[in-house]
């Protein structure tokens, strides 16, 4: 049996750019596989968000995230690819970190060279650690695997405090380290995206689309055949399902409280609510009915 980490490693190498929305629960992920997608992305702002209800600010741990990722993995078939954070501590830590995803079912795990407490790439105060002790970290993700496939992510956050020659260094120096896969966060222009895919090895570079960022300025919105054409190996779109999911919440809350409770008249929305049999199609409850069938005289 070919493993995760093997299967994801064939799509990154792939001349296409390979894809991958960003999933935090069980609505998210069912929707990205039965869409057709082969990997997604645990967006962990996403599950600090909507699980303990606090923006991503270091406040999630490596048990809370470890647990979604295990509950996402149990039921779907998609490559997932998990966000350690900073791998909460030292070398040392982050061995035992990545023996966790991975015995999770995840196919990848991204460790980011941030300072701890970690914020969101995209929010003001960012501060990394020095590059060596990074290095430090990678080394020990890469000893720590158990399978030599599974996909050592590497993030830097460099090119906003320390400026882009900077964040290339550093992911060189990941690269060298074992990394499989690397990522800068928050570049600014496009040009600077083309510029760190040229400069690093060759179809190592994902990137982030910022979905749902539109109030600070933030990575410029590419097509994925823009990406590719610049060099990049993957594209990922953290935000784009959870804040969705927000929007559709607040204009349902909006119709709940101005036609219900305002006009006093129940209604309902076919246009915001999907229907209890789609709920049910999607979450798979045809899977429990053939369970169930089994068991049942």
């Amino acid at each position: 049996m070919i493993s995760k980490g093997k299967q994801l490693k064939a799509l990154l190498h792939a001349p296409e750019i390979l894809i991958a929305p960003g999933v935090y629960d069980g609505f998210s992920t069912r929707l990205v596989q039965k869409s057709g997608f082969r990997t997604a992305s645990v967006s962990g702002s996403a599950v600090s968000e909507s699980k303990l209800g606090w923006p991503d600010r270091g406040i999630m741990g490596y048990r809370e995230n470890l647990d979604a990722c295990r509950a996402l993995a149990s039921f779907s078939d998609l490559l997932l690819q998990a966000d350690a954070d900073t791998g909460y501590g030292s070398a040392l830590n982050v061995h035992f970190t990545v023996r966790g995803f991975e015995d999770a079912g995840m196919a990848a795990v991204m460790i980011e060279d941030q300072v701890s407490p970690k914020r969101c790439g995209h929010m003001e105060g960012k501060s990394v650690i020095p590059a060596e002790e990074m290095v430090e970290k990678i080394k020990a993700a890469v000893q720590a695997r158990r399978d030599p496939d599974f996909v050592i992510k590497a993030r830097t956050d460099a090119a906003g405090p320390l400026g882009l020659e900077e964040a290339i260094r550093r992911l060189n120096l990941y690269a060298e380290a074992g990394a499989d896969c690397l990522f800068a966060d928050a570049l600014m222009s496009a040009q600077d995206i083309e510029r760190v895919a040229r400069a690093v090895p060759p179809l190592m570079l994902t990137v982030n689309m910022g979905l749902g960022i539109r109030s600070r300025p933030t990575t410029p919105l590419l097509t994925p055949r823009d990406l590719q054409d610049m060099g990049v190996a993957q594209v990922s779109y953290p935000r784009m399902l959870s804040t969705a999911a927000l929007m559709g919440m607040q204009k349902a809350m909006g119709v709940f409280q101005e036609e219900v409770l305002g006009q006093n008249r129940v209604v309902d929305r076919p246009d915001l609510l999907v229907s209890f049999d789609e709920l049910n199609d999607l979450m798979g409850m045809q899977t429990l009915d053939q369970i169930e069938a089994g068991f049942l005289r």
